[in-house]
């Protein structure tokens, strides 16, 4: 009998087991949603302190951008002279979807862009806006990025 018991033991043990691998493999989706939602947030910091010592952490070596590859080096450009010429640029995120292995978010701005911005003449006027970006990750990186920024609510600022 206490043979048959430990036959049930570890049999009961092995269900055990297989469930949680089962609820771990349901929850997986769950915490890889978390995880992109979550490495986005700190790309956002990222931006946000121009830590651009960082930003390989979260782009892809080989990144896109509209349909253009322009290598991280290219990236990290764009982002410095977006922030030279708009010296408040600061990204907040207002919606955020994770569905892996992509993201959406529509990002906010209420900035004072120096000389022209998207060929407007906006001379240091403050002026909000929004973008909406959709994001390709690759291993956690991001490696495709499209970018519609919404020109007209500029445009009907100035």
């Amino acid at each position: 009998m206490a043979g048959r018991s430990r036959f049930l033991s570890a049999e009961f043990h092995l269900i055990l087991l297989c469930s949680k691998d089962l609820v771990g493999k349901t929850g997986a989706t769950t915490v890889i949603k978390t995880d992109l939602a979550d490495i986005y947030r700190d790309y956002i910091a990222c931006l946000n302190k121009q830590d651009w010592r960082k930003l390989e952490q979260f782009v892809h070596d080989e990144v896109y951008y509209n349909g253009q590859r322009i290598w991280i080096s290219g990236y990290r450009e764009m982002l410095e002279r977006n922030f030279y010429e708009i010296p408040d640029l600061y990204f907040d995120i207002q919606l955020l979807i994770s569905d892996p292995p992509l993201l959406a978010s529509r990002l906010g701005f209420n900035c004072t862009p120096q000389g022209k911005f998207l060929g407007l003449h906006v001379n240091g006027k403050r002026v909000s806006f929004t973008e909406n970006v959709f994001y390709e990750f690759r291993r956690e990186k991001i490696e495709k990025v499209w970018s519609v920024i919404d020109k007209a609510a500029i445009e009907s600022q100035l």
